[in-house]
């Protein structure tokens, strides 16, 4: 149902309903005549009339744009004019329904009571506009935001994928010439990762034995090239398999636990995987790799180096907001560890 629609039905509604909640409390004391009954909604139909030529002149004179006090002594003004122009209708109507009592309808007490209670009706209606508007915009806001942060999501994925395919191709070439056998079999692996990365591509979050499963074939693809100078180890809880992970996150931190730790030893290394489930329902990612963490974090060297720490630690904020976290640090002389925690369910993006 769209917004014009809707504000009709509320006003149509709204108003017609004050006719009749008026005409049950005149019935109560002496019944209800059809003359009665017209001036009420007549009185409604005024209602909606002034009311909808209130909408107007805010939305046409941008009074949203104003600021906060202009605009509360601007509604102010407006809400004082409708109820004396209330007022002067409620005469008019009682005149013209042969209701009118000039002995009790004209004192000035009297004049001045329906004033405000017109007034009070106008400010309910005012607030309950104002509060749709600024609800409806900041639900405009909230979706354009999501907007600008799915291009940004989609942004980074797209950047991800030749990185990736960087990577596992120069493993494979490697193979070609050393042992034909084992990069027949590579390449078969490789098939089935870059399968899985296509099919995953348009996905912000999976199940995380997907991207598991990914990540051990891209490891058995890096020991066939690395034969002894890699071994690699898993220990990862049942419950780990509970959780939806972005594509291709664990994927990019093993990489670089390759990229920037086994390969730059000549005795290679050991890498190890431990996922398992915090005490509030959140995932811990930890991959421990041979090597030593100098200098400045990956995500923030020079242009070209670390690319896919930042492409993470971007990811992560897009899509958990401040739930999720991303570590990296030195453990002891020998390993570097990093850490993703990751929550269980509540997206920021949805």
């Amino acid at each position: 149902m769209n917004r014009i629609k809707l504000y009709w039905i509320l006003q149509v509604l709204g108003w017609s309903g004050f006719a009749l909640i008026n005409l049950f409390f005149v019935s109560l004391e002496r019944g209800i005549s059809p003359v009665q009954t017209g001036a009420f909604f007549t009185l409604a139909a005024f209602y909606l009339i002034s009311t909808h030529g209130l909408r107007y002149v805010i939305k046409e004179y941008g009074w949203f744009s104003l600021s906060f006090s202009q605009l509360i002594w601007n509604t102010f003004l407006a809400l004082l004019a409708l109820g004396v122009s209330n007022t002067i209708a409620q005469i008019i109507i009682n005149l013209v329904f042969d209701t009118l009592i000039p002995s009790m309808d004209l004192r000035p007490l009297v004049l001045a009571v329906n004033t405000f209670v017109s007034f009070l009706f106008y400010s309910l209606w005012v607030m309950l506009y104002f509060i749709f508007h600024f609800l409806d915009n900041y639900n405009q806001s909230l979706k354009y935001k999501a907007k600008i942060n799915e291009i940004q999501l989609n942004h980074l994925k797209s950047q991800l994928n030749p990185h990736f395919i960087f990577n596992a191709l120069n493993s494979v070439r490697a193979l070609v010439d050393e042992d034909p056998v084992k990069a027949k079999s590579a390449i078969t692996q490789l098939s089935n990762i870059l399968r899985f990365s296509l099919m995953m591509d348009k996905k912000r979050v999976i199940d995380f034995e997907n991207e598991f499963n990914t990540v051990k074939d891209y490891l058995n693809l890096e020991m066939i090239r690395f034969e002894e100078r890699l071994t690699v180890k898993y220990e990862v809880e049942p419950e780990a398999f509970d959780y939806r992970i972005p594509p291709m996150m664990l994927q990019t931190i093993v990489e670089n636990a390759i990229k920037h730790g086994i390969s730059n030893r000549v005795k290679g290394g050991e890498i190890i995987i431990k996922c398992y489930e915090g005490l509030t329902d959140d995932l811990y990612i930890q991959v421990k790799n041979s090597g030593q963490l100098k200098g400045q974090p990956f995500g923030k060297k020079k242009d070209g180096e670390g690319h896919g720490i930042t492409n993470t630690i971007q990811r992560l904020k897009l899509i958990y907001g401040e739930r999720a976290s991303f570590k990296i640090f030195n453990s002891g002389s020998d390993f570097v560890i990093t850490e993703i925690k990751i929550p269980k369910q509540n997206l920021t993006l949805g």
